[in-house]
């Protein structure tokens, strides 16, 4: 499995707008053949800071994600949104076992 916890930190004044156009890229991604979550969560204390758990079946998945068009409308969209730029920090999976 391909796991990436991605840090986003958004302007507080696009809060809700970011949380509509990722739920739309949410309900896309996990129709992707190589998707195994995509899970979109918010610090409770801090509205503005967000974390995406995405996992897939294999690297490979992961970067046929990035050439969807939901993902690229998103990536598009929300850009400007952010407080700062997004990070995406990789993880080996290691339970459970494939």
């Amino acid at each position: 499995m391909h796991v990436t916890l991605v840090h986003v930190q958004v302007k507080p004044e696009h809060i809700d707008d970011f949380i509509a156009a990722t739920r739309l890229n949410h309900l896309a991604s996990v129709q992707e053949a190589g998707n195994r979550r995509f899970d979109v969560l918010q610090v409770p204390d801090n509205p503005s800071q967000f974390l995406l758990y995405e996992v897939y079946a294999s690297a490979e998945d992961a970067a046929a994600h990035k050439q969807t068009a939901h993902y690229l409308t998103w990536r598009d969209t929300v850009a400007d949104w952010m407080a700062q730029p997004r990070q995406g920090v990789p993880y080996k999976a290691l339970f459970p076992e494939a």
